[in-house]
């Protein structure tokens, strides 16, 4: 296999990333790796302004590849192809990061990979040492995505189950900012829980027992916002244990679809033993925990990015251009952007030939 160095943009959120990798029969290997928070600017509004963001983006990018390209100690001429993200996300900073990856693959010309963000994600896992191989069961959960993905190979991905309402990263989000806890709340909301009791208020479990790996979170925000109104003036504690009692919340039900996600899995493809996480919810300590407990139960390896690659990220997107350009692909330089792009598509665009019920699944 021919090495590939691959220059990989991500703009489809709050970051601004740039980072260089190269693929090679060892696997990943991130030369250069860029991210430039925007937290400051949205901290004011307690979440992200998209047009803040867009803003933000153009007046970052140019200075984040740079970067990225010189820390890396390769030339324009070195590289093999140019990665960006093309949806799904807020449409102007995905607009913001495509255009600059087609400009950049014009100007050396070099192929042009529009990369769907959730497959970055369903791909970062092997940016991990020794890697996830395939196939392997994908939790992404992030502020935008909640789902099971079946991953089967590169390009190749089934969607299990998804979220009926809210992502549960956007969940963490909203409790935070009604606890006027701070942006960006994911992480505020894990360290006052570690401080709180998670049996002091009954919150709601959605689907709990059901059939399926779908989600819901807009019952279990919405009990927490009458908790709030209930109890008016709200002191320290209180917020520590409600952002406890919601934790545990979510943990009973991202056990409970977990496991009928595994059964599914195992089901559907005849193959067990993987169980990976991705996406800026995978930063979370207690959900990571519950995750390598439950696959340890069924017999199942836990894997998960290390943490710096959870949150959204270039490398990801950069290899997961590799990894296609290995395949023959590239796109386009009128590829759209794109704010709506499931993942299932994009497996149908590049494997014409796969089919969801393949080995015995119902389509």
């Amino acid at each position: 296999m021919k090495p590939l160095t691959v220059l990989g943009i991500e703009t489809s959120c709050d970051e601004t990333a740039a980072a260089v990798l190269r693929l090679d029969e060892a696997g990943p290997h991130v030369l250069s790796d860029i991210v430039l928070g925007q937290a400051a600017h949205h901290a004011p509004y307690k979440g992200v302004v998209p047009e803040i963001a867009a803003r933000a983006h153009v007046e970052g990018l140019d200075g984040a590849v740079a970067a990225a390209m010189r820390d890396a100690g390769v030339s324009y001429a070195e590289l093999d192809g140019v990665a960006a993200t093309a949806g799904p996300g807020l449409i102007g900073g995905v607009m913001v990061g495509l255009m600059a990856g087609k400009a950049i693959a014009l100007a050396h010309d070099k192929p042009l990979l529009a990369v769907n963000h959730l497959e970055g994600h369903a791909l970062s896992p092997r940016l991990a040492e020794g890697g996830a191989t395939f196939p392997y069961l994908l939790l992404l959960v992030s502020g935008g995505h909640c789902q099971f993905i079946a991953v089967l190979d590169v390009g190749v991905y089934r969607r299990l189950g998804s979220t009926l309402d809210d992502a549960l990263g956007e969940a963490f989000d909203k409790l935070a900012k009604l606890l006027d806890l701070g942006f960006p709340g994911g992480p505020l909301v894990e360290k006052a829980a570690k401080t709180g009791d998670p049996k002091r208020f009954a919150l709601p479990r959605p689907l709990l027992g059901r059939e399926g790996c779908d989600f819901s979170f807009a019952g279990l925000k919405t009990a927490c916002a009458r908790e709030v109104e209930r109890l008016g003036q709200l002191s320290a504690q209180d917020k520590a244990d409600l952002c406890a009692s919601f934790q545990a919340a979510v943990c009973d039900i991202v056990a409970d679809r977990t496991r009928n996600a595994m059964r599914q899995f195992d089901g559907f493809w005849g193959a067990r033993g993987r169980l990976v996480a991705a996406g800026g919810v995978a930063a979370n300590q207690t959900i990571r925990s519950l995750l390598e407990a439950l696959g340890e139960d069924r017999g199942y390896d836990f894997i998960a990015p290390p943490l710096r690659w959870c949150t959204d990220n270039a490398a990801m997107i950069a290899l997961a251009g590799a990894e296609r350009l290995r395949l023959g692909f590239s796109d386009d330089l009128s590829f759209p952007a794109r704010a709506r792009w499931p993942l299932d598509d994009e497996a149908a665009r590049l494997r014409p030939s796969h089919k969801p019920g393949r080995k015995g699944a119902k389509a």
